[in-house]
């Protein structure tokens, strides 16, 4: 089958609204580095849009690009912050709480830029996140009032800042687990189950649901279900509006998508699998709760059954035990750690141990994630891509994908299929990898 036609890319004109679903820790992080980016006082380390480079046709040609100089994204002096929280803190005394940055180095500098971004009031619901208490909300309002409010919201950040795009992205709490139902089969369904007030209808739903109706594109960044719905996803493949998620993938879940890979092209098995983190800071709090943490590992678990595709090598990973525990844990506030134990086999079924202890940062992991996830969600919406953008992917622990289809996890593979997307976009030819025109004679 013949790949599609390559899209017309609208110029990335006039600024770009990035409006924020929490102003925590991961939120504080992206702002403070891109402002400090803007006056080029610090490098954006991690981001593949504004460091990361891609291959255009052959080895030999040796023409390897920006990616930010190849495709028309938006430029970082053009963005403009917004965001929701609980909690009424400005973005600088937020920042200062979560404890990620340094303050002498990377918020005095910027004080007034984050000073100036207050929370608008939060659309929250306690029942969905038991350990927090905010008092910046709308209160104790119906469903339908809730979506109104965020879509005030956002026609008012769009007009108060002269803004030509938004984006939205969700960067707050985990909420408790939620199983698809009847509530999210189309739209009519949710429509009628929000007037409902129906709890299968959580905030992070109703976030979604007032971005697409605004026409905003939409990544998100935890594991809630949000916009991985019939009904949403539906809403927004017929109105050409990207979507993508769920979950940033940030510490330990990266290293397994690096790992599994290596042991299954190699052919090695895998006996077992622990996973354990140690984390202190709000996420971790909220991540406590039992109900909050099943949504967390149902997100985390189904990376290695992908990967390793145990119906295809029973005797590799049949027999494969997956356990993940996250354990909050105060004193370590926003740098999480996370050991994992392995234990493979090899030639003759011989056993072999890996052991990994990532002592990662995890705002500072999930930050240029962010970027990268707001400039592309605008560059699809730009390209008229609506609906499920598959080849973001590299971003999440557990992808959106089409119906029909397994997600993709293989962290290489994703890289692939991001940078032949953008190949694609730009009318060149893919990269297969294949190399035999250098071998063969003419």
């Amino acid at each position: 089958m013949a790949a599609p036609a390559t899209p017309t890319i609208a110029p990335a004109t006039g600024r770009l609204g990035v409006l924020i679903v929490g102003l925590g820790a991961v939120s504080t992080t992206l702002i403070a580095g891109v402002e400090l980016a803007k006056l080029g006082m610090a490098q954006p380390f991690g981001s593949l849009t504004q460091l990361a480079r891609i291959r255009l046709g052959k080895r030999t040609e040796n023409n390897s690009p920006l990616i930010k100089d190849f495709v028309p994204l938006a430029a970082l002096d053009d963005l403009v912050f917004g965001a929701w929280d609980p909690f009424p803190d400005d973005a600088y005394v937020a920042a200062q709480r979560a404890g990620v940055l340094e303050s002498s180095r990377h918020l005095e500098a910027i004080g007034e830029q984050l000073r100036a971004i207050r929370p608008m009031k939060a659309s929250f619901d306690a029942h969905y996140v038991k350990r927090l208490d905010g008092q910046n909300t709308i209160g104790t309002v119906d469903k339908r009032r809730m979506l109104e409010s965020i879509r005030e919201d956002i026609n008012r950040f769009k007009e108060d800042n002269k803004l030509e795009r938004v984006v939205m992205i969700w960067a707050a709490s985990t909420e408790i687990f939620i199983e698809p139902g009847a509530a999210h089969a189309d739209i009519e369904a949710f429509e009628r189950a929000i007037d409902a007030n129906d709890p299968a209808i959580a905030p992070s739903m109703l976030y979604a649901y007032a971005s697409l109706l605004e026409g905003v594109p939409f990544a998100n960044g935890a594991p809630n279900l949000a916009v991985d719905t019939n009904a949403l996803e539906g809403y927004a493949r017929a109105n050409k509006i990207p979507i993508s998620g769920k979950d940033f993938k940030t510490g330990q879940t990266l290293l397994k998508t690096v790992l599994a890979p290596m042991f299954k092209a190699r052919m090695l098995g895998v006996a077992g699998w622990y996973s354990t983190n140690i984390l202190g800071n709000r996420d971790g709090e909220v991540l406590d709760d039992p109900e909050n943490f099943k949504t967390k590992e149902e997100s985390k678990l189904g990376v290695l059954d992908t990967i390793l595709q145990p119906e295809l090598y029973p005797d590799l990973y049949r027999d494969l035990y997956h356990k993940v525990r996250i354990n909050y844990y105060p004193p370590r506030g926003d740098n999480k750690e996370g050991w994992d134990n392995i234990d493979i086999f090899g030639w003759l079924g011989y056993p072999m141990q890996i052991k990994v202890d990532f002592l990662c940062r995890d705002s500072i992991l999930a930050a240029p994630l962010a970027l990268d996830l707001v400039l592309f969600s605008d560059l699809a919406q730009r390209a008229g891509l609506g609906g499920i953008q598959e080849w973001l992917s590299f971003y999440y622990k557990a992808p959106q994908h089409a119906k029909g289809l397994y997600p993709e996890h293989d962290l290489f593979i994703q890289l692939t299929k991001l940078k032949n997307t953008l190949r694609w976009m730009m009318g060149e030819d893919q990269i297969t990898h294949l190399g035999m025109e250098y071998y063969l004679e003419d």
